[in-house]
């Protein structure tokens, strides 16, 4: 009996992809099932597994694979892109115009962040630094932005670095603003599943002489395991206007001025 083919590197991160899609749409699947339904063995499904819990995107347990909570899986950039477009587009629109030509601006890893790149692009001597790759290389080919890639413990998923050398690094940067989001906003505190990210997001925090908040409707009245401040961390807070209206007003009682968006519309 020929030996069967191995498969591709691509072919499996697929594989893995449509087997992570399928414990998130059922909230749980016993592991010799997912192996029929792939049509691999059994060891390759525990392999397929193990590879996805170590990337923080579900729980393996005895005999089951078990979903986390939606809020961890939207964390992943390749769930988080596609997802609130026009909301994180009227928010970016609306942020444009605290960007002054010739300042530095830190960005962190938020997709909510990239609609920001055509309208950065259009600006002259300014300094972006991020640890987010793919904000990087929506900005790498605008001529008036010089972009500093932070780099340090690269995570596939979500297509940024963390850790140590990111913090670092930060450490001894002074910029004119930081553009932020958060995963989790519940009554004013801010949240994130992973600590390394909640330590980045403070790290910018703290390099930025001011700081601003891009939120979209989908991410308040809910929390995660890391908490890591409040709204009060930042001068202002931009939404849209999905957002419930206690969570808005749990904000501006911390003290902090809340613009809300229009998706759709550059501002309201």
């Amino acid at each position: 009996m020929p030996a069967r083919t191995r498969s591709s590197q691509a072919a499996v991160e697929e594989r893995r992809q449509a087997v992570l899609r399928h414990v998130a749409e059922h909230g749980e699947t016993r592991i010799d099932d997912l192996a029929d339904r792939f049509d691999v063995s059994l060891m390759t499904m525990h392999r397929d597994l193990d590879d996805l819990a170590q990337r923080h995107l579900l729980r393996k347990e005895r005999g089951r694979a078990v979903a986390f909570p939606a809020l961890t899986m939207e964390t992943a950039t390749r769930f988080r892109e596609s997802t609130e477009h026009s909301a994180k587009a009227a928010l970016c629109a609306a942020a444009v115009a605290r960007i002054r030509p010739g300042s530095t601006v830190l960005m962190d890893d938020s997709t909510t962040l990239f609609p920001l790149a055509p309208a950065l692009a259009e600006l002259d001597q300014l300094t972006v630094v991020t640890n987010s790759v793919g904000l990087a290389q929506r900005l790498g080919t605008a001529s008036g932005v010089d972009v500093t890639l932070l780099g340090g413990r690269y995570h596939g998923d979500f297509n940024s670095c963390t850790g140590p050398a990111v913090t670092r690094a930060l450490s001894g940067i002074r910029a004119d603003l930081a553009l932020m989001s958060a995963t989790a906003v519940l009554s004013g505190e801010l949240f994130h599943p992973l600590n390394e990210y909640a330590e980045v997001k403070l790290a910018m925090l703290a390099s930025a002489e001011r700081a601003v908040l891009l939120v979209d409707h989908s991410k308040f009245g809910k929390a995660a395991t890391y908490a890591y401040g409040t709204a009060a961390d930042y001068q202002t807070v931009i939404t849209d206007t999905g957002t419930p209206d206690a969570e808005i007003a749990a904000i501006r009682e911390l003290g902090v001025p809340v613009e809300t968006v229009a998706p759709g519309e550059p501002s309201s």
